[in-house]
């Protein structure tokens, strides 16, 4: 990047980057990732790969679909379970292709995360400190002006750009007595998320709190049961019961003794191969869109439309922007020289 217009960009994107501000995703973004062109599209490196497997997989479980249903209309039960099991095996065929693809996919995607992650960490580190400079400039020369002007609108600018370079408080001043060794208190975590601040339980469990939690360990203790899986379900249930007993919560003690009342749940009708295969491949394609959209919200950060000026050389980019802003800074100097003079 030689020319004037590519510098501009770069700088552009350095300030967009420090301020954090989102860039518009460009036609054909997703393809430059890591510095593949097509990665995104292809996951494997073959374009169309990964969609041609979840195509694949569809056609098997249609296939699947049609061929039970003409076996079934046949009744012929040896030709129907012979057409499901091929049915079936074209499944778990897309089903195979589908995570193979999932996984380059996968690959490219964190490829790219760990590079826009490197870099936004190396772009703190060495122009941080130039913009910090660069702000102090800024406010060294509005308060210069402020000064020979005596002006309030120049006042009160100086006054927001002296802010911007005042430092924060750390974390230890802003939340002194929040934390302790567990980490954030209740009260502080309400107050953070804006939620109503909860008074602590009472001392003791009210009288009928009491009596329901009784009645429920006498029926629902573990020592009752004489089969391990019945003991596990006891435990578990007990332990639900104490959590409601040591907040108070009479609502849930109630409910938690209706649902004892009502007993165990039916057991789960186990799901075939063919099911299994299917809940898979919707797993799979959701699995799909949510990398799809990490790999667009990282391409369109600044960060990441930084590296995708310089996909080849991200550090030499670096440097470009740095000697930007040692250009400006030595601007500003010259400029605060004159008003202080």
């Amino acid at each position: 990047m030689s020319d004037a217009e590519p510098q501009a960009e770069s700088h552009e994107w350095s300030g967009a980057a420090r301020s954090g501000e989102p860039r518009p995703q460009g036609p054909g973004a997703a393809e430059s990732w890591s510095g593949d062109a097509g990665a995104a599209e292809s996951w494997s490196g073959d374009a169309g790969a990964a969609e041609s497997a979840f195509g694949d997989a569809g056609a098997a479980e249609s296939a699947f679909g049609d061929a039970g249903s003409a076996a079934s209309g046949a009744g012929d039960a040896g030709a129907r379970a012979a057409a499901e099991a091929q049915a079936a095996e074209r499944l778990e065929r897309a089903v195979r292709a589908a995570e193979q693809a999932l996984i380059e996919f996968e690959i490219a995607v964190e490829t790219f995360r760990v590079e826009v992650e490197n870099f936004s960490r190396l772009h703190h580190q060495r122009l941080g400190p130039m913009y910090s400079r660069l702000d102090e400039l800024d406010a060294l020369i509005a308060e210069a002006v402020a000064a020979r002007t005596g002006d309030p609108e120049d006042m009160r600018r100086a006054r927001e750009a002296r802010g911007l370079v005042q430092p924060m408080p750390g974390v230890e001043e802003l939340f002194h007595g929040w934390i302790d060794s567990e980490g954030l208190s209740p009260e502080a975590a309400a107050m953070l998320t804006e939620q109503p601040v909860q008074p602590p339980p009472r001392v003791r469990p009210s009288e009928e709190a009491r009596r329901i939690y009784r009645e429920l360990a006498r029926k629902a203790h573990p020592d009752l049961a004489e089969e391990e899986a019945e003991r596990e379900r006891r435990g578990a249930f007990i332990v639900r019961v104490n959590a409601a007993y040591a907040a108070g919560d009479e609502e849930t003690l109630r409910a938690l003794a209706e649902e004892w009342e009502a007993g165990p749940p039916p057991p789960e009708r186990r799901a075939s191969r063919s099911e299994e295969l299917y809940a898979r491949l919707e797993w799979l394609a959701e699995r799909k869109e949510m990398l799809a959209a990490v790999a667009a919200e990282l391409e369109s950060s600044a960060i990441g439309s930084m590296i995708k000026m310089a996909p080849e050389d991200p550090d030499g980019l670096l440097d470009e922007i740095a000697e930007q802003l040692l250009a400006q800074a030595a601007e500003k100097e010259a400029r605060l020289a004159e008003l202080v003079r």
